[in-house]
């Protein structure tokens, strides 16, 4: 079949035929390019101020991407911003610490990150920090490697449509042109994927998962599997408990309705040197406070308006208020307890009386857990531990847990935090771009008195854990060519990364010892999946021998393994639920991946185009002029 009655018939058969026109005689196709666009703020500009002429104050919680974008463009107008964040380091998932091992130091991070040339309001605000380009390098192409048949080579693809989506399928060894053409249905199906709108596509498809849409759509098993299905795990959400509709979303903005064609960046240093610490320096230049190693606890409301944060850090605590049966207390280590907003509490025995620490890791506030090996905690997130006394001995922890006072009273046990009642920090405006669990708990914790808010915060969810698994090994995978691979049809391991290939002192590293730093991730870990942390890691360990046969007989010199749970949940349902920018106070905002926009954005960008609008937001309040939000474009090439 030539190409031009090819594309006729693709394009008949998904109903979008009229849009592209099939021309000439010599067989060419008017080819269609999306453009970026400009998110539409339903403001006038004239008249507007470029800065605030009496400063004003803004508490901004929550220092990862959404953060810090929000602090950024408010300090530049002029605002006196404080930026709470509980973690020692700013970033979020792309903080990072150093890992002593083998005699050297090490930086490690979250897991890999790859940042797309779309990511046009996070790339902004790289650029306006002063990151240099040089940090990044280009990924040469998406290698898919199945369990099950051979692997898949995409390389870059154009930017023009139809040839970016007919070069997947040339270049695939499972995909032909013919099975598209013969199964109408399953095209119509993919079809769909080019005519995303929001409100069309959320109202029709956001009641079921993207794995019974493919299933419904009849799409191709074969399309389902080396496409949908591998691009779709990188939302960190299962297929099976992923909404229809944000996959569209999803797909919209990473490739079908994107002008920049399917291409990503790596960078050759870790991310908190290259990126983080560029954008920490600029934040200190423009004036803004920041409050590390702080937790925002509560909102302190008057009225309609948010009046001020009360903060504790380690100069300044909140009471804390814990009581629990003596009995419940074991005869020797910890027991985790609770607290009515959620805060884990350690509690156990010391001599005749009774010892408690706050259960949240210091590094970023994810739960410690006992520790039954050592009598000390364990912060499986990010393989953090303390001894205890609550003294951190490894990981990226660097301040001890706070201790709590205990009383025991009429054969209770009563825990208090020790020190003041918190730090009030008086605000004109606030933002809350904190990760859900984090928003969860200040919300639960203010007592707002606003319940349809308060519900549709507290509906928020996070996806599945996931896992993260580095090794170090004694030799060179020869077998592998790139540095970046999607992983399909395994129990855990979704995705392989060689950091010895493209970043250093991992390069350095490899070529003196003639190793292999490599990174396993899971993911999204499904419940039946759950195993103890060394059935996890033999597993992933014997994955990584199946896709790279010469790493059976390595040695492992070293490893860090990490469990986290703190990725937004894109299930079916939950959008209806999801907090917007605006809530029912006048001065307060929420900025997140996980806040409601009708925009086309997702994970980094999401984050980073959300702190944007919520600075945006204030900007309206005082007739200053917005910052502009460039997006791909909001509707598919044939919605």
């Amino acid at each position: 079949m030539e190409r031009r009655e090819f594309i006729k018939t693709m394009l008949r058969r998904t109903g979008i035929g009229a849009s592209v026109a099939v021309a000439g005689t010599a067989g060419l196709v008017g080819y269609y390019q999306p453009r970026k666009e400009f998110y539409s703020q339903g403001v006038e500009e004239a008249g507007r101020k470029e800065r605030l002429e009496r400063p004003k104050k803004v508490v901004v919680i929550g220092g990862g991407l959404a953060g810090i974008s929000a602090s950024m463009e408010l300090a530049r107008k002029g605002f006196q911003v404080t930026l709470v964040e509980s973690s020692a380091a700013l970033g979020g998932k792309l903080t990072g610490w150093d890992l002593d091992a083998l005699g050297e130091r090490f930086p490690v991070e979250h897991g890999f990150h790859g940042f797309f040339d779309q990511y046009y309001n996070l790339n902004e605000l790289f650029a306006y920090a002063g990151v240099k380009q040089d940090v990044f390098m280009a990924s040469p192409g998406y290698p898919i490697i199945f369990k099950d048949s051979p692997e898949e080579i995409f390389g870059q693809t154009p930017k023009l449509f139809p040839p970016n989506v007919l070069s997947i399928v040339g270049q695939s060894r499972r995909l032909d042109l013919i099975s598209f053409v013969k199964n109408s249905k399953g095209l119509s199906s993919m079809g769909e994927l080019f005519r995303y709108e929001y409100k069309r596509s959320f109202s029709k498809y956001d009641s079921i998962d993207f794995m019974t849409y493919c299933r419904n759509g009849e799409a191709l098993p074969a399309f389902v599997d080396t496409v949908l299905h591998p691009f779709a795990d990188a939302t960190m959400n299962r297929m099976e408990m992923l909404s229809a509709a944000e996959a569209l979303r999803y797909f919209h903005f990473y490739f079908l309705g994107s002008p920049e064609g399917l291409a990503f960046k790596i960078t050759n240093r870790d991310c908190m040197s290259a990126l983080i610490n560029p954008l920490e320096a600029k934040l200190k230049e423009l004036g803004v406070t920041l409050q590390k190693g702080s937790t925002a606890r509560s909102l302190k409301v008057e009225g309609e308006r948010v009046s001020g944060v009360v903060v504790d850090s380690p100069e300044s605590g909140s009471a804390l208020f814990l009581s629990i049966k003596s009995s419940a207390v074991p005869p020797k280590g910890f027991a985790a307890f609770a607290t009515a907003d959620g805060v884990p509490i350690m509690v156990g025995r010391k001599g005749s009386g009774y010892v408690a620490y706050d259960g949240r890791c210091t590094h970023i506030g994810c739960p410690v857990s006992p520790d039954l090996l050592t009598g000390g905690f364990y912060c499986p997130c990010h393989a953090g531990r303390y001894d205890a006394t609550g003294t951190p001995v490894s990981g990226p922890p660097k301040a001890p847990l706070a201790r709590l006072a205990v009383v025991e009273e009429g054969g209770k046990v009563i825990v208090k935090r020790e020190g003041a009642s918190g730090e009030l920090l008086a605000c004109d405006y606030c933002i809350v771009a904190s990760n859900v669990r984090g928003t969860r708990e200040l919300v639960k914790a203010s007592q707002l008195g606003r319940p349809v808010f308060e519900s549709k915060v507290d509906s928020l969810g996070e996806a599945d854990p996931y896992a993260v698994y580095r090794l170090w090994i004694d030799r060179p995978l020869d077998s592998a060519e790139f540095p970046f691979y999607t992983v399909s049809g395994y129990t855990y391991t979704d995705s392989v990364s060689l950091y010895s290939h493209f970043q250093e002192p991992f390069i350095s590293w490899a070529k003196k010892h003639g190793g292999t730093v490599v990174e396993l991730h899971a993911y999204a870990i499904a419940p039946k999946d759950i195993r103890p942390e060394e059935e996890i890691k033999a597993t992933m360990l014997q994955e990584l021998h199946t896709i790279f046969p010469e790493s059976v007989d390595a040695k492992v010199l070293q490893e860090l393994f990490m469990m986290q749970s703190n990725f937004s949940r894109w299930a079916p349902g939950d959008h209806a639920r999801r907090p917007g920018i605006a809530t029912p106070f006048s001065n307060l905002f929420l900025a997140g991946d996980w806040v409601k926009v009708d925009a086309p954005v997702f994970l980094m960008e999401a984050a980073a185009f959300t702190g944007r609008i919520a600075a945006n937001s204030i900007f309206r309040q005082e007739s200053l002029k917005l910052v502009p939000l460039p997006i791909v474009p909001m509707k598919g090439l044939f919605a």
